[in-house]
């Protein structure tokens, strides 16, 4: 118990010792700590892509929600349902009603091309024709400008999202649709969720103008509560007169999510692990340096009888610091940078754009923080073992 005691107060001694002497050596600790705050930035500002498209198709998995496809079918774009089964859908057990009747939606999906805001080019944006029930299936929604489009009319509303990112979507525009002109008429909001990159019209004015017959390719059912999913899908999947695939929203809007936000998080680590490299190289420098210098010191403090681990210990803290400072500050400017910003991608399932927001969460700035910490450990590692096998005698020379 006395050796360990003597042991930890030798690390305490020689790690306060070594840290006095970080001004001296200002140039190349602060080189390490913004390399690896540049390396933190970066990885935490691309995680926080994947982590904002998550956030944003998570939130439009209301827990009482559910969505009806074709058998088979993994995205809306590879569905069709008739008439008659999205009555039936409509009228399943577990529906939840109100004075208006059942909170169900058939829903049309197709895709219009319009221009970025900010570069001009084209992008395809969903065009979702829908019935009088949707605007009470999806709870959060609400009108933020302008007014509902009319039922059986050329009119549309556009999500804040895709009003934002896409030109011809503000009120009083019109858009080309089936070869007609349609009058954006209001912008809607749905608390940030997947709706908000689309735009909205009457399914039964969609469906002719795309030729569509009375055919839709899903239905959007509002449940009693979460609790009622099995009997809804157990009713539903029983039933001969259908053929249907049905799914929580939240699994459902999981898979489609999983192609973009896996790209995004694998070309992320790829490039963090490449600049971690670089800033890895910058903290084994900084590092050999300090060690280089404090040849004199360690010697005395070795000759003083101080052990070897003390040495190395204070060397591997002496980095660590400098790296978690790395990590606090990359962490700091990826979420004053970039927490918030508004951006649009790809999603594969239904190949149109989605809208979303970086979200640098506490987790993606743990992760820095972990990864920043790493890089100050191996950094530090080997020139403490230098260190501690520094020979005395050798040292002593150049005292």
């Amino acid at each position: 118990m006395v050796g360990l005691i003597n042991w930890l107060s030798q690390i305490t001694a020689v790690t306060k010792f070594s840290l006095r002497t970080v001004p001296e050596r200002l140039g190349s600790s602060a080189s390490a700590v913004f390399g690896i705050a540049g390396v933190v930035a970066v990885f935490v500002g691309v995680l926080s892509i994947a982590q904002g498209i998550r956030q944003t198709m998570v939130t439009s998995a209301a827990p009482e929600g559910a969505i009806v496809l074709r058998s088979g079918a993994d995205s809306e774009m590879m569905s069709g349902l008739g008439r008659e089964a999205t009555r039936i859908i409509s009228e399943a057990p577990g529906v939840a009603r109100d004075a208006e009747g059942p909170l169900s939606s058939a829903e049309l999906f197709v895709i219009l091309n319009l221009p970025k805001r900010s570069t001009g080019t084209d992008a395809n944006v969903p065009l979702r024709g829908v019935e009088r029930a949707a605007p009470r299936v999806r709870a959060d929604f609400r009108l933020v400008e302008g007014r509902m489009f009319e039922w059986g009319r050329n009119e549309v509303i556009a999500g804040s999202a895709a009003a934002r990112e896409f030109a011809g979507l503000d009120v009083g525009a019109s858009l080309e649709v089936g070869r007609e002109q349609w009058q954006v008429v209001g912008i809607f909001a749905t608390n940030g969720d997947l709706s908000e990159s689309e735009i909205w019209t009457d399914a039964k004015v969609l469906q002719p103008a795309y030729r569509r017959g009375d055919s839709f390719q899903s239905a959007r059912v509002r449940l009693n509560s979460a609790g009622s999913f099995q009997e809804f899908k157990d009713a539903l999947t029983s039933d001969p007169r259908l053929d249907v695939k049905v799914a929580r929203q939240d699994e459902f809007f999981a898979e489609q999510s999983i192609v973009v936000v896996t790209l995004i998080t694998v070309l992320g680590t790829i490039i963090a692990v490449i600049m971690g490299l670089g800033a890895l190289i910058g903290a084994l420098n900084t590092m050999y340096t300090a060690v280089s210098e404090r040849t004199r010191e360690i010697a005395t403090l070795r000759a003083l009888g101080f052990r070897s681990g003390p040495v190395v210990a204070s060397v591997l803290t002496e980095a660590l610091i400098l790296a978690l400072a790395g990590g606090l500050v990359g962490g700091g400017l990826a979420y004053v940078a970039f927490d918030g910003f508004q951006a649009a991608t790809m999603n594969w399932q239904s190949f149109s754009q989605v809208g979303f927001a970086f979200a640098v969460t506490p987790q993606l700035l743990v992760q820095g923080a972990v990864y920043s910490a790493l890089i100050g450990l191996v950094g530090g590692l080997f020139p403490a073992i230098r260190a501690a096998r520094l020979p005395v005698a050798t040292a002593l020379r150049e005292l």
